[in-house]
């Protein structure tokens, strides 16, 4: 099941006997096991039919006496093992998962990993309750990750604002939303979209020198703008690290390369090739297109494999994340 489709079941209280949340991204682990203990029973059966315990701190034995007791004038009982990763001989859990209570809904809260598929525990959650498997977004998906997260806020958020969340924090999803948050607080009441420059006086990123403004630049090969920000990331590189920097060059070239051979190079044909929703995120592939060749593009991606390596020492004795991100911009615009 999806994150969405277990959220919908909830909701509509249509239970299985046995969850397991298992994955290296925890956000999505804690947001369902949240919604499994604020929605399960009304607040005053929980005393006596929620119980939740510590992988650390509990065995597989008690964890199965728990589920195989009845609920105490309630339809339900809620177990829940949190960071179940350090529940010693879990596969042990096998015996209950073969023939589970359903009048008990035992959640496996397991992070950082994956249960080994190979075990009949897992086959047995599969066969009888739910697996979920939480993985890590990756990082050139965070910005749309961000802007459905505020619209479920009832609020906006342009693609820069978007990427410049993305480019600062990068795909910890706990700490995206925490500092979401902040904003949807600090957000004046009359204004109905995260902006660039409420990030900037609420989280301290520069609305002007940032990963965004440098792409945007580079596409236009405004040199000027390129070499203000340059300037900035070399005084500030605790806030503009050159590998996240990097990374954002990385994505958009690679993607890119794909455009030169679409059949199609309008912003709706570009945003149909790279599965973009809105054409309007396609506007500066269809600029670079007509500003790099794809024998440029190619070369840029070599460029950016060889100063990662030398932003790791490889080759480079001396130069500062500064002075490399110098030296790229001027080989990737000249």
């Amino acid at each position: 099941m999806t994150f969405e489709q277990i959220i919908t079941n909830i909701k509509s209280r249509d239970f299985k006997p046995v969850y397991l949340l298992m994955g290296d991204e925890p956000y999505y682990i804690d947001e369902l096991t949240s919604l499994f203990i604020n929605t399960v029973l009304p607040e005053e059966e929980r005393d006596f039919n929620q119980t939740i315990l510590y992988g650390m701190e509990t065995d597989v034995k008690s964890v199965i006496t728990l589920a195989r007791s009845f609920p105490m004038m309630s339809d339900y009982q809620l177990v829940v093992v949190k960071e179940a990763q350090n529940l010693s001989k879990i596969e042990e859990l096998e015996v209950y998962a073969k023939n589970p209570l359903h009048t008990t809904i035992l959640i496996l809260n397991y992070k950082n990993g994956t249960l080994d598929k190979r075990k009949k525990l897992y086959a047995e959650i599969e066969k009888h309750g739910v697996v979920f498997e939480s993985k890590k977004i990756p990082e050139y998906k965070i910005p749309g990750f961000i802007s459905s997260y505020v619209q479920t806020k009832g609020l906006g958020i342009d693609q820069k604002s978007a990427q410049m969340l993305s480019d600062y924090l990068g795909n910890d999803l706990s700490k995206l939303t925490n500092e979401i948050a902040k904003l949807l607080i600090a957000i004046p009441s009359d204004q109905k979209r995260i902006t660039a420059e409420l990030i900037e006086e609420n989280i301290g990123i520069s609305k002007d020198f940032n990963n965004f403004e440098l792409l945007k630049a580079i596409v236009e090969k405004d040199i000027f703008k390129i070499n203000q920000i340059a300037d900035y990331f070399a005084k500030n590189p605790k806030n503009n690290p050159l590998v996240m920097t990097m990374s954002v060059l990385f994505n958009f070239f690679s993607n890119l390369m794909v455009c030169y051979w679409a059949k199609n190079k309008t912003e709706q044909g570009i945003a149909a090739e790279l599965g973009f929703r809105n054409p309007y995120q396609a506007k500066d592939y269809v600029q670079a297109l007509k500003n790099y060749n794809a024998f440029k593009s190619m070369e840029i991606i070599s460029l950016l494999r060889t100063y990662d390596a030398k932003s790791k020492g490889v080759g480079n004795i001396s130069a500062s994340d500064g002075e490399l991100l110098k030296e790229l911009l001027y080989k990737i615009t000249h």
